[in-house]
């Protein structure tokens, strides 16, 4: 077995603490010889860590097939002075991995010790949401314009791995050792990415809001929709600035502020009563009332109100909500999933209402 150890500088773009300590954080990477870990073996894990004042690098690479239970023995005894074990992906391969080696090493290590924190599982949520092609460690690293030396993958390294066993040349030893060492530096500089789970799911300040009319989004009869723009204060300031939209709403984020634009409804809905047993449906009106009321009108006027038929009509400016988040509210048709609420300045004054709308929002532009 080889051991590496370097120290190096980057600069801190996240705040480590809302991670945890910064001497109990390691970060840490592995390459394997095949993607299943009852048949091939791991190579080199590589970890950095910090400590007496400096980011620290430390590999333990198996020269010889025969070293990988060394290797592992060598990662697991060193994991023990740590409290957090920060990943890409970890926690759908690497960790399973190395439990099935250490199952094959008859070794009895495991992670339970530590708490396993995966960027993959923290960000994949907001994949849509920031328009990213895939969620590679590299696709990461370009949407946070971070630039990178190595040009090999994982994948294509196995062979060169499996010539480094045969021939020993010291330029393949560099390649291996690179690739591994680029991802572990890459891997803290990818942080920032966290930032946007922080961000969404922090609190936000309204700093205002304000109906405007969309040219763009013209209804049947040639006029203008309105929306509705608020623009809020966030909690935490982001990287990269980001745009998602769709028919209904657009989320722009940049920096500390976020701004939510909304398509409005102005028109008639109806207000389904949830208890429809109860109630008559009146056929001339077209609405319903109350059985208590219902028998003061003429029988052939009325008849027994089914859910669908169970309503009351009214008119005025509605928002949009995609699951039954606040009630009552109103619907165009009775199984539509878009429901409205009235819309009243001061509903979004009230910063649990606020905070819980965008959140509500935020997830439904990460689903679309």
């Amino acid at each position: 077995m080889l051991t590496c150890q370097n120290i190096f500088t980057f600069r801190e773009t996240y705040p480590l603490k809302r991670l945890g300590k910064k001497e109990e954080l390691l970060f840490f990477d592995i390459e394997t010889t095949g993607f299943s870990g009852d048949y091939s073996t791991v190579y080199l894990i590589g970890c950095v860590y910090f400590k007496n004042n400096s980011w620290n690098l430390i590999q333990w690479f198996a020269d010889t097939l025969a070293s990988e239970r060394e290797v592992l023995c060598a990662f697991f005894e060193f994991l023990k002075g740590f409290q957090t074990l920060i990943h890409f992906n970890g926690d759908g391969f690497d960790l399973p991995f190395l439990l099935k080696r250490c199952l094959a090493h008859k070794l009895a290590y495991d992670f339970s010790a530590v708490e396993s924190f995966d960027i993959y599982r923290k960000i994949n949520p907001y994949r849509k949401l920031l328009g990213l092609a895939s969620m590679k460690q590299k696709a990461l690293e370009e949407f946070l314009q971070i630039s990178r030396k190595d040009t090999y993958s994982g994948g294509q390294l196995i062979e060169v791995y499996k010539d480094y066993l045969l021939t020993r040349d010291s330029y393949l030893l560099k390649l291996l050792i690179l690739h591994n060492e680029d991802d572990l530096k890459g891997m803290p500089l990818i942080l920032p990415v966290l930032s946007y789970p922080d961000f969404l799911g922090g609190k936000f300040l309204l700093e205002k809001q304000e109906i405007f009319f969309q040219e763009n989004n013209r209804e049947l009869f040639g006029k203008d929709s309105p929306a509705l723009r608020l623009l809020c204060k966030a909690e935490y300031p982001l990287p990269v600035p980001f745009c998602k939209t769709n028919s209904l709403v657009t989320f722009n984020g940049e920096g500390d502020f976020l701004t939510a634009e909304i398509t409005l409804y102005e028109g008639e809905l109806l207000y389904f009563y949830p208890d429809y047993k109860n109630y008559y449906y009146l056929i001339y009106e077209d609405r319903a009332i109350h059985k208590s009321v219902a028998e003061y009108v003429d029988k052939e006027a009325r008849r027994k109100a089914t859910a669908k038929t169970c309503y009351l009509r009214r008119q005025g400016r509605y928002f949009p909500q995609f699951s039954s988040l606040f009630s009552p509210f109103l619907q165009k048709n009775f199984k539509d999933k878009i429901t409205y609420l009235p819309y009243e300045t001061g509903f979004f004054e009230q910063e649990e209402q606020l905070q819980t709308y965008l959140c509500h929002l935020a997830d439904y532009l990460c689903k679309s």
